[in-house]
């Protein structure tokens, strides 16, 4: 009842039911008969062909395909010999009762793949082209790159592209999972598979279909069964040996208690053959990958894709986690922190006098400070603008002579400071050659950061923080956000060489997480056991090196990918033991003769039943 699951998924579930019903049908023609002769033998035979035709034929061609052991064979090896010692009722209604257990879980699994694929609901349909003026629906795999598409409200973007015209607000929840909604306007980057909820805008596509983020996404997710885990590879381990012992063990279960006990051979017959239709391992084998399958699809609903099952395995395990720093648990983006005038001056005013000094800059530092200041600069009162590249600026506002830039600019000046100490880029103002004050531009924490680490603390016992930053910002980080352990200073290729020296650390049958945000990181990402890139979307270097891709940035998701790991990872081993316990209980109590055929595969049908509901609820993601 195993490998014929994927098959019947795609099977008409009517014929199906069809070939119950007539099986059915022909069968209590069969049973109601009074007569014992040949011809209601033929009947039996006639429901019997219908019932399990299939089954045989299949057996059959599995044989000659060298694949002798599996599930058609022993329901086909049980119910021949049924009908071999008179037992045709039994043999009949055992193949029936296949098939309407084989409809079922055809229908269960059907089902849950459905719900699985259902979370991934984010290929679009069509692509809205404008050529020449005139508006033509293609399929999104026909659109090419610089072509102009529109997308009106309630559509799905198509295809990755920079929108030219038109502004409106995109449910990005289907990438991310999460539910904030984001605007985005002409000159922005805009990825395939968000919703337009209101609005209509023109976008220039930027990549083709097989490379836009839907793709990649749906790639991966269909893809993640590919990377077996080790409970998967066990499965196939197992069935590969259970078989042939089961059918070795009916032999000797036939043959060895009459010829001891005297007692007739057709009663230890029907109990090996019992025995045999028991022995199917179907739980197993369709009930572990769907677990991992629907664990891969509950992470994706929260915006984690998982490469496939083998990490999922690694994952759910971890000795380690280590962090790059800037884009990780940082923003990457700078902003004004801490204000500290000298002298009498306001820090107003100190502001004002340093964005103007770096009105012409376009350094982010520059910029930072701008945006902190956020007032018109009036460019005209701005004369005699010269640049200390590395160091700084100078310029004459109004009159008024104006430094700023770092410690050194201060020192080529003789200027009399205070050198400050704190974390983050300092730029020192100085208006007309005395020290007005500092401001501190600092990379800013993500909101989540410390939620991320205070949860990974109870998930592993080493949390680690590599940066190339200085000492001081790096100290700085690490104890706002609890890291006990960090390392600064360093390029990529002490990243590596970091890496690897925690891994030679690690514990026996654990895993060291390294989480970068893409490019620089990549080395790094495929040197760990496990390698998470951060809103890797934009980084195809990312994708490729990285096992998991977190779609929105954020670090929380890494203890919720644990989480999710070590849900479904229980799930399975839930299933390996429920399967294999109840098994052994049956094929005890057949051996023994307390279990008729048609008990054996209620038994079996039932368990399998179990076991693939039992692996949707790792659909279902825990709390984060």
């Amino acid at each position: 009842m195993c490998e014929h699951h994927h098959h019947h998924n795609e099977t008409n579930n009517k014929k199906e039911a069809a070939v119950i019903i007539a099986a059915a049908a022909v069968f209590t023609v069969a049973f109601l008969m009074q007569s014992t002769g040949t011809g209601r033998f033929l009947i039996f035979l006639t429901a019997y062909l219908i019932a399990g035709g299939e089954i045989l034929w299949k057996a059959v061609k599995n044989i000659l395909r060298g694949e002798i052991f599996d599930e058609n064979f022993l329901m086909g090896v049980a119910t021949l010999g049924a009908m071999a010692i008179g037992e045709y009722p039994e043999a009949v209604m055992v193949m029936i009762l296949y098939r309407i257990g084989e409809y079922f879980q055809g229908l269960a699994v059907k089902k849950s793949r459905k719900s699985i694929t259902d979370l991934m609901d984010i290929r679009p349909e069509h692509a809205n082209v404008e050529e020449n003026g005139i508006i033509i629906t293609k399929s999104p795999e026909k659109v090419k790159i610089n072509d102009i598409i529109i997308v009106k409200a309630g559509e799905k973007i198509p295809l990755d592209g920079e929108i030219i015209e038109g502004k409106a607000i995109l449910d990005t929840s289907a990438l991310t999972g999460e539910s904030i909604p984001r605007e985005a306007q002409k000159g922005d980057t805009v990825l395939s598979g968000c919703i337009n909820t209101n609005g209509l805008i023109k976008i220039r596509v930027t990549k083709e279909f097989t490379d836009s983020t839907v793709s990649k996404i749906l790639e991966l997710v269909e893809h993640a069964s590919s990377k077996k885990a080790k409970a998967e590879n066990f499965i196939t381990k197992f069935a590969h040996y259970y078989t042939p012992v089961v059918v070795f063990g009916a032999l000797l279960l036939a043959t060895i208690p009459p010829v001891l006990t005297g007692t007739a051979f057709n009663i230890w017959i029907e109990r090996a053959l019992t025995f045999l239709v028991i022995s199917c391992p179907c739980a197993l084998v369709i009930s572990v990958p769907l677990s991992f399958f629907a664990g891969i699809g509950g992470a994706s609903k929260c915006g984690i894709l998982i490469k496939g099952s083998s990490y999922l395995e690694l994952l759910s395990k971890p000795d380690s986690v280590v962090f790059d720093k800037t884009g990780t648990l940082t923003k990457g983006s700078f902003k004004v922190t801490k204000i500290n005038p000298q002298a009498g001056i306001t820090r107003e005013k100190l502001l004002e006098l340093t964005a103007a000094a770096e009105n012409f800059s376009n350094h982010p530092i520059a910029i930072s400070i701008k945006n902190a200041y956020g007032k018109e600069i009036n460019p005209t009162a701005i004369t005699d603008v010269v640049e200390d590249a590395g160091n700084g600026v100078s310029a004459d506002i109004n009159g008024i002579r104006i430094l700023a830039g770092n410690a050194k600019l201060m020192e080529k000046y003789n200027i009399n400071f205070k050198q400050s100490n704190e974390s983050g880029t300092i730029i020192y103002t100085a208006k007309n050659n005395e020290f007005i004050g500092y401001i501190v531009i600092s990379d800013e924490i993500k909101p989540d950061s410390t939620d991320a680490v205070k949860e990974l603390k109870k998930l592993v016992n080493n949390i680690v923080m590599l940066t190339g930053d200085s000492e001081n910002t790096a100290r700085h980080i690490a104890a706002k956000l609890g890291i006990e352990k960090y390392y600064s200073e360093l390029l990529p290729a002490d990243k590596v060489a970091k890496i690897e020296e925690i891994i030679q650390n690690k514990a026996k049958n654990k895993s060291v997480i390294f989480t970068g945000d893409g490019i620089n990181d990549a080395p790094v990402l495929a040197r760990a056991d496990i390698g998470i890139a951060m809103g890797g979307l934009g980084s195809d270097a990312a994708i490729e090196a990285s096992d998991v891709v977190i779609m929105d940035d954020k670090p929380s998701k890494i203890p919720a990918a644990v989480k999710i790991a070590q849900k479904t990872m229980l799930i399975v081993r839930q299933n390996i033991i429920f399967a294999i316990g109840v098994k052994v209980l049956f094929l005890m109590l057949g051996a023994f003769g307390y279990m008729t055929m048609w008990g054996a595969v209620f038994a079996d049908v039932g368990v399998t039943l179990l076991a693939v509901l039992n692996s949707l609820r790792a659909l279902k993601s825990p709390q984060i």
